[in-house]
Parts: structure tokens; C-alpha cells; sequence
């Protein structure tokens, strides 16, 4: 006898075991839905943030073996590798480091000043380091004008060379923010306010020299003229080793003098998201990281932190900056630069001028 073939088409729920047919018929879109594309990776700071790392490295070894400032050869490296930046997975990290890593680095370096130091420069050297400063941020703002520069670009300016170099700009940078003042611009104020501090070091002691300055003399005017911390110190040491000492109380000075600028110009101008003449109450709220500056230059004040852990700190104050540094060169346009030219660096020039000039005078008048 013939065996009878079965029809499983007709008996669907049998050939169903683990109830497929069921489950589509009770979902019907989910049938004829084409499977999804696999998940695209988070983004996320790592990219952006190693590539800068790296760099600053290379920036490190190269101001070690070839006695080059580390802050123009980070500048440097950042904007040739500009095309970093065309990469959307960077721009996390390249934002992470220009912001985050900037603002720590200024919270850092409080750790390098006490109030009794500012108080052992006494009361008529203080009064004339604060009278050259206002002079110099008054000549950045006039330097900006005089080549139709935004007021933004010469406070920029200004600010920098009055008070602590690279570590000004980018604070001040925070405040103004990119909407004001380009980072174009911004990286063109950074490089030539470095190529000012390298030359002003090895400059000023032999221009101190050749005025016959005593050590005191001549720290008072290398440690009020020179932008960046690092250059002033040695630039006084390399005259003598009290004119270093001094230099070094001096130059500190202007730096506590770092967060009442940026709440100055915060008042005057509103922070980056603000707008300009905004409400009293809104441009009293200081960014986070001046506020923790002034409680960390407090805290150094009251409490003897060791040594080993200031030295500590500066080092990653130092390294943190140069990372922002980087970023912000590698978010720099080499197009804009073309097309903006030196006019963002004739500011910084004028400043410095008006800054040497006016430390001479006072070295003069109260030494």
C-alpha cells in the first residue's frame, strides 16, 4: 500500500513548532522590517583628547632637548595639525581639552601664589606693578583700535601681556568667548604673545646690564614686564640670583591678580552667553574655575602645602594648558589666518612696548 504524502502547507500550526507563523501573523511589521543598520559608536573625548596628548608630548621632548618655549612649539604642532579638526569623532575631545582642561589648569596654578607673598613686594612696588598693568591692558585695547580691531581682540590682547602670558589669554578667551573673537585670532595672540615672552628673556637681563639696575632693580622690571611666568622667572635668574628671586615675587603678584581682572571684564562685557549690558545679577555670576582659582591662592595662604606637591601641581597646571593650547591651535582655521593676517598681533606689540617703558619708569621712581 502506497503511503499517503502529507500536505504540511495546509497544516500550518503543525510545521509551526517554535511558533514563528504566529508570531508574525500577530506582528505583521515586524515580518516584513528590513534589519536595522548596526549602531554607530558613541562619541566620545577619547579621540580627540589622545591626538592632543600625543602632541604635546612631542611638544615636551622637543622644548626639552632644543630650549624652545613649550607654549609656541604646542602652538605650533597644534596648527599643522589642523586637519585633525575636519574629523567630527575629534571634536569632542578637541573641545573637552580647549575647555575643560584649560579651566583646571588656571584652578592649578593658584597653588603657585600666597597673599603673603603679594604682601612681601610691599605697598609702593604693588601700587606701581598695578598701575603698569592697567596701562598695558589700556595699550592692547588701544593697539586693537588703532588697526580696526574689535575692543574683544585688544582685551585679549592686553590682558595677556598684563598679567601672565598664554594662562591670561585663555582665561580671558573663556569670558570673550569664539562668537567675539575668533580663534583665528586667538591663536595668532597666543603665538606672538610666546614669541614676546622668549625674546623679552633672553633680552631684558641684558638690557638690564647695560642700565647698570641693581638686582632688585632689575627683577622688578624683568618680573613686571614679561608675559609669561616660566620666562619671567628665568629671565630673572638669569641676571642673578636675588634679581630671580624677585622677579619671581613680582611676577606672581600679577598673577593673583588673574581673577579680579577676568571679574572686571566679566562685569563690563557679560560672559560668552550673555548679552552685553545684560542684568547686574547675571554678570555677577563668575565662571567656576576663577572662583576656584581665588579659594585655591586662599587655601595655599593659609595652610603649608609641601613643595614636592606645588611642584606637582605646576607641572600638571603647565601640561593641562599646554593640551588647551593645542586643541584650541588645531580648531584654528589656516585659511582665516591667511586672511586675518599680523593685524591681531600689532596689540601684543604695542602692549609689550608700553609695558617695558612703563616698568622702567617705575623701577625709576620707587627703587
Amino acid at each position: 500500500m502506497k503511503r499517503q504524502e502529507i500536505d504540511w502547507d495546509s497544516l500550518p500550526a503543525a510545521g509551526d513548532l517554535f511558533g514563528e507563523m504566529y508570531l508574525a501573523e500577530a506582528n505583521p511589521k515586524n515580518a516584513t522590517e528590513t534589519p536595522s543598520e548596526p549602531a554607530k559608536p558613541r562619541d566620545t573625548v577619547f579621540q580627540g583628547l589622545v591626538i592632543c596628548a600625543i602632541a604635546a608630548a612631542a611638544a615636551a621632548w622637543l622644548s626639552e632637548h632644543y630650549m624652545f618655549p613649550i607654549i609656541l612649539l604646542g602652538l605650533l604642532i597644534g596648527l599643522s595639525m589642523s586637519f585633525v579638526a575636519r574629523d567630527p569623532r575629534s571634536h569632542m575631545g578637541l573641545d573637552f581639552a580647549s575647555r575643560t582642561c584649560l579651566r583646571f589648569g588656571v584652578v592649578l596654578l593658584g597653588l603657585q601664589v600666597t597673599f603673603s607673598q603679594i604682601g612681601s613686594l610691599g605697598v609702593e612696588p604693588f601700587a606701581a606693578l598695578a598701575g603698569i598693568m592697567t596701562l598695558t591692558f589700556l595699550a592692547g585695547i588701544l593697539g586693537a583700535r588703532l588697526v580696526g580691531q574689535s575692543v574683544y581682540t585688544g582685551i585679549l590682547a592686553g590682558g595677556a601681556t598684563a598679567i601672565c602670558g598664554a594662562s591670561a589669554a585663555m582665561a580671558l578667551y573663556g569670558i570673550i568667548g569664539r562668537e567675539r573673537v575668533s580663534q583665528s585670532q586667538f591663536a595668532i595672540t597666543l603665538v606672538v604673545v610666546s614669541l614676546a615672552s622668549a625674546l623679552a628673556m633672553s633680552l631684558y637681563p641684558i638690557l638690564a646690564g647695560y642700565l647698570n639696575l641693581t638686582d632688585e632693580q632689575a627683577g622688578f622690571l624683568i618680573g613686571a614686564s614679561i608675559h609669561d611666568v616660566a620666562q619671567a622667572i628665568g629671565g630673572g635668574y638669569a641676571f642673578s640670583e636675588d634679581a630671580g628671586s624677585y622677579a619671581a615675587i613680582v611676577k606672581l603678584s600679577r598673577v593673583a591678580m588673574l581673577a579680579p581682572v577676568v571679574i572686571i571684564v566679566g562685569l563690563l562685557i557679560g560672559g560668552a552667553d550673555q548679552a552685553e549690558g545684560g542684568p547686574l545679577w547675571k554678570r555677577l555670576a563668575l565662571p567656576w574655575f576663577i572662583v576656584a582659582f581665588f579659594c585655591v591662592v586662599l587655601l595655599n595662604s593659609l595652610v603649608d602645602i609641601p613643595a614636592p606637591a606645588r611642584d606637582f601641581a605646576l607641572s600638571v597646571s603647565k601640561g593641562l594648558l599646554l593640551i588647551a593650547v593645542i586643541a584650541t591651535a588645531m580648531r584654528s582655521r589656516l585659511d582665516l589666518l591667511l586672511e586675518t593676517g599680523i593685524r591681531p598681533a600689532i596689540p601684543v606689540a604695542i602692549a609689550t612696548i608700553v609695558s617695558l617703558i612703563a616698568s622702567f619708569g617705575a623701577v625709576m621712581l620707587i627703587t
